[in-house]
C-alpha cells in the first residue's frame, strides 16, 4: 500500500509539473510578447543649456515584423511612443523580420502605421542584421519619415550655437565594411573641433552592442542599441540565458552599462527572433529625459 501511494504522489507530481510547463509556454507565446511597457531613464550630464533640459528621447528597436509583431501591434506602439511626446525619436534596427516575405503593400502599410510617429525635433534609423538583405529597409524607413543614419551623422541646435551630435551606425554582422570607415564622419567632424566648437553631447546609435568595444568610446556620451532583447527569456534572480543571446550581444546585454564616461542602454525591444517566446520580458521602448542636476 505504501509503494502505491508513493507511485501515486509521484504521478501526480509529474502531471502537476507538466501542466505548470505547459502554463508558462503558453503564457510565454501568447501573454508576454503583447502590451508594450515604457522604460524611462533620466539623463544627467552638467553641459545641458537650458535649452536641452527636459529634452525626451524615445527609443524603439528590434520590431522583427512578421514574426509576433503585425499591424495592430505597431498602431499600439506608435501610440504609446507619442503619449510621451518625445522631442527626438530614435530605431536601433531589426526592422523586418528577416523570415517574414513581404510585398510592396506590406512595405507601403508598414511605412503609413510608422510615418505617425511624431517626434518635435526628428526621427532617426540604423539598420540591424536582419534589415541587411532586406532591400527595401531605406525605403521604409524613408517613407516612414526617418532619417536614415547608417554611418552618417547629424547635429542637432536648439535656439543657441551649441549642439548635440547623432551618429550613426549600421549592423556589423555583415558586410565588409570597418567600424573605423563606418564612424568616419563622426571621427573626422570631431577630430578638429576646438573646445568651443565640441557638441555639448554626443550620441551613437548601434545595432550589436558588443561592439561598443571596438570604437573610440570617448567620442561619445551616449549610446544607444538594440539586439539582445535584454534576453528574450529571463529566468528571475539569475537574469538573462546567456546561451540563447545572439552573437553581438554576449558580452552587453541587460538594460544598462557605465563604460568609462559613456552611458550604454539597450533596449528589449518589441518583437521577437528565432524563438516566439518571452519570459519575464516584456516588449518595451525606452524614453530618455535630459537634465543637468
Amino acid at each position: 500500500m505504501k509503494d502505491k501511494h508513493q507511485i501515486r504522489n509521484l504521478i501526480i507530481f509529474f502531471i502537476i509539473m507538466i501542466l505548470l510547463i505547459i502554463l508558462v509556454l503558453l503564457y510565454s507565446r501568447f501573454i508576454a510578447i503583447k502590451n508594450i511597457k515604457t522604460h524611462e531613464y533620466k539623463i544627467v550630464n552638467k553641459n545641458f543649456t537650458n535649452e536641452y533640459y527636459g529634452l525626451k528621447i524615445a527609443h524603439i528597436s528590434d520590431i522583427h515584423y512578421g514574426r509576433v509583431t503585425f499591424d495592430n501591434e505597431l498602431e499600439e506602439l506608435v501610440k504609446k511612443v507619442n503619449r510621451t511626446k518625445p522631442d527626438i525619436i530614435v530605431f536601433t534596427g531589426d526592422l523586418i523580420d528577416q523570415d517574414t516575405k513581404m510585398s510592396n503593400e506590406d512595405n507601403d502599410r508598414v511605412a503609413k502605421i510608422l510615418s505617425k510617429l511624431t517626434a518635435r525635433i526628428g526621427k532617426y534609423a540604423v539598420s540591424g542584421n536582419h534589415d541587411y538583405y532586406y532591400k527595401n529597409w531605406d525605403l521604409i524607413i524613408e517613407n516612414s519619415g526617418f532619417s536614415n543614419l547608417n554611418d552618417k551623422i547629424d547635429t542637432i541646435y536648439l535656439e543657441n550655437k551649441r549642439y548635440i551630435l547623432i551618429s550613426g551606425m549600421s549592423t556589423n554582422s555583415y558586410g565588409k565594411k570597418s567600424i573605423s570607415d563606418k564612424l568616419k564622419e563622426s571621427t573626422e567632424f570631431l577630430k578638429d573641433k576646438k573646445n568651443d566648437e565640441k557638441p555639448i553631447y554626443s550620441i551613437l546609435l548601434m545595432h550589436e552592442p558588443d561592439y561598443i568595444d571596438d570604437l573610440n568610446i570617448n567620442n561619445y556620451d551616449l549610446v544607444l542599441a538594440g539586439h539582445s532583447h535584454n534576453g528574450q527569456v529571463r529566468i528571475p534572480f539569475i537574469g538573462a540565458i546567456k546561451s540563447t543571446l545572439p552573437s553581438g550581444s554576449k558580452k552587453y546585454y541587460d538594460r544598462y552599462y557605465k563604460i568609462k564616461n559613456t552611458d550604454l542602454y539597450i533596449s528589449n525591444g518589441i518583437g521577437t527572433s528565432k524563438i516566439n517566446f518571452r519570459l519575464f520580458n516584456r516588449p518595451s521602448f525606452n524614453l530618455y529625459r535630459f537634465t543637468n542636476k
